[in-house]
């Protein structure tokens, strides 16, 4: 009994060929555009670069307000200055304080220097601010 062999066929090794060709195509598109490919590497790059600069200004934003946050201390405090900024702001004055008005357009005083001579002109701006 004889046995015969049997060729394969010359398709199968041309669709075989062009299968693991395609693959090929598909693997070299991946390495150029893919998610972790050349193109993707430049973009991850740029990204990194922008968000240095981004924590590097909130960075010094933080330390401005660690700052900040210092000049609330006790020992940093000067009495005096935190008495004249919170009447400044509360709009009050002891009595033996001197008081210029401004006139907030200009930033010039409204009238000369002397209390005598300021006295009688802003007695009526005062009282009118009041009511």
């Amino acid at each position: 009994m004889s046995t015969r062999l049997k060729r394969p066929a010359f398709w199968r090794h041309l669709g075989i060929t062009a299968v693991l060709l395609a693959f090929q195509g598909y693997l070299g598109y991946s390495y150029f555009t893919g998610n972790f490919g050349i193109e993707s590497q430049d973009v991850l790059e740029r990204e990194i670069e922008e968000l240095g600069a981004q924590s590097g200004a909130l960075g010094a934003e933080i330390e401005s307000y660690r700052h900040r946050i210092s000049l609330f201390k006790s020992s940093n405090l000067d009495p005096d200055l935190v008495s004249e900024r919170a009447r400044a702001l509360l709009s009050m004055s002891e009595p033996d304080d001197y008081v210029v008005m401004v006139d907030p357009a200009t930033g010039e005083p409204v009238s000369g220097s002397g209390a005598a001579s300021t006295t009688g002109q802003l007695s009526g701006e005062i009282e009118r601010g009041i009511d």
